[in-house]
């Protein structure tokens, strides 16, 4: 035998070792009541409850925390305005750059399609230009926040009425780098 064959056995040994311990549980036994699995990923300790890695993720990462700020990133406005209503979403993303100097964001301007095409280009671009001037007020640095304006161009629903128009009014936040 080689030591290379050496090295692939142990390896697969390994591999299969780690997995025979663990047991699947399946839905049904989570609904009678069965206690679930202890895992590894599991923690407790002084200020913090016991849950699994997932859920402790999931508890931690703002950008998908439906209950924090940072995970909506669409700024509405109204009809021929670009002043910004959503004063606590963009104070939350300019507190969060601001605190984290690596991180990038592309401010994607847009509007509803009434008006010119020029006008909405315009439009659009004075919409993403208030969020930046918000967020470097709050202490987040120029070179954080790049700008693009749509207009009308990338509509997020199709329709001629005011419901779809009032979604089309915004400006997209784009982590480029967290």
């Amino acid at each position: 035998m080689t030591i290379r064959s050496v090295v692939i056995m142990i390896v697969v040994a390994l591999f299969l070792g780690g997995c025979a311990g663990n047991k699947k549980v399946t839905k049904p036994e989570i609904e009678r009541g069965a206690p679930e699995p202890p895992s590894s990923a599991q923690t407790s300790g002084a200020g913090m409850g016991s849950g699994t890695a997932t859920e402790m993720q999931g508890a931690m990462d703002p950008f998908e925390d439906p209950n924090n700020p940072l995970s909506q990133r669409v700024i509405y406005f109204d009809y021929n305005s670009s002043d910004v209503k959503d004063i606590d979403i963009v104070n939350a993303h300019a507190q969060y750059l601001a605190d984290h100097p690596q991180a990038r964001v592309r401010l994607e301007g847009h509007a509803d399609e009434r008006g010119s095409r020029e006008y909405n280009v315009a439009l659009s671009e004075r919409r993403a230009l208030a969020v930046k001037e918000l967020m470097m007020f709050r202490g987040v640095r120029p070179n954080q926040i790049t700008i693009i304006a749509y207009g009308e161009e990338r509509p997020v629903v199709y329709g001629h009425d005011e419901a779809s128009y009032r979604e089309n009014r915004r400006v997209e936040i784009v982590y480029e780098a967290k």
